[in-house]
């Protein structure tokens, strides 16, 4: 199976509560976190919300 690396790249302050919120479940604390998470249409939602904020690349 697929697997998603997403790193954050900018910060969130200033950015909305849910944005906030979206980030920590993904398991972002801070800039330049990178977490690997299975390709699954949960996650990959949660990423599309905070696109401006990280980068996603898959992985093998």
């Amino acid at each position: 199976m697929a697997r998603l690396k997403i790193t954050q790249v900018k910060s969130y302050i200033g950015s909305k509560q849910n944005h906030r919120d979206t980030l920590r479940s993904l398991g972002l604390k801070r800039m330049h976190d990178v977490v690997v998470k299975e390709d699954r249409p949960e996650i990959r939602g949660m990423a599309h919300t905070v696109r401006h904020l990280v980068t996603v690349e898959e992985v093998d």
